[in-house]
């Protein structure tokens, strides 16, 4: 039989500093020696330190501050944020997020027509490649200190024989008052799942190597239980816990 292969020098660094990151022997938030420091240990050149620290990076272990340095990220700490799910109806009668932060679009949402794939039709009851009107939107909140992806659809047959079978309604959350207002008694119902971002939703989130999304499919059901619309939230997973009601 062949010699089993040595492990690879950048993998030795990688399994010693996770294994310290777990341990606690290098805490949350606190800075990994240097790639010089551990070059030195493990008599490895900075590239081999390099790419045992992106196995980390990509593990979301660790965050590399540029000009700082290269800084833990404990699986083991509770998140820093922790907001509610869920809608309710104001004494106004506006339907507000549960959490009751508010949201600004970064730009003002367009009214596109999409056709339904397959996994959202099976959601909305409706069959696939129904169409529907498709709204896209970047979120911000406390000064931008949050963000999130936030898309709307509402299929047509919805609509049909409303004020809105011909002009688009408006997204969520003035859609819940328009749906409302056409006589229906709404409840919700949430779906959450995480997932790796694309590099587009990393970039307009702003995620470090590594971190997940929280994806959430959000649908909105009229009185006798038929899927009126659905909604797509990706939120970063990194710092960030959601609570519900049971």
């Amino acid at each position: 039989m062949p010699p089993e292969k040595a492990q690879a020098k950048y993998r030795l660094i990688a399994d010693h500093l996770r294994q310290g990151i777990l341990d606690g022997t290098y805490p949350a938030g606190q800075p990994l020696p240097s790639e010089e420091m551990l070059a030195k240990q493990f008599g490895v050149t900075r590239p081999t330190v390099r790419q045992g620290i992106a196995e980390l990076r990509a593990a979301g272990l660790v965050e590399v501050m540029m000009g700082r340095g290269m800084f833990v990220r404990s699986p083991h700490n509770r998140p820093s944020i922790t907001r509610p799910r869920g809608v309710r109806l104001a004494p106004d009668g506006r339907y507000i997020e549960a959490d009751g932060i508010r949201w600004t679009d970064a730009e003002p949402p367009v009214s596109t027509r999409t056709d339904a794939p397959l996994a959202l039709a099976d959601l909305l009851h409706i069959p696939p490649g129904e169409p529907m009107f498709t709204y896209d939107a970047l979120q911000t909140a406390e000064h931008g200190r949050f963000r999130q992806l936030h898309r709307t659809f509402v299929p047509f047959s919805a609509l049909i024989g409303t004020k809105y079978e011909e002009d688009a309604p408006p997204p969520a959350p003035d859609l819940y008052a328009a749906l409302a207002e056409l006589g229906h008694k709404l409840r919700f119902t949430e779906h959450l799942r995480t997932k790796m971002p694309l590099p587009d939703q990393a970039k307009a989130l702003r995620l470090p190597n590594g971190v997940p999304l929280l994806h959430i499919l959000r649908v909105t059901l009229g009185s006798e239980g038929k899927p009126l619309a659905l909604e797509e939230f990706n939120l970063p997973g990194d710092d960030l816990e959601l609570t519900y009601p049971l």
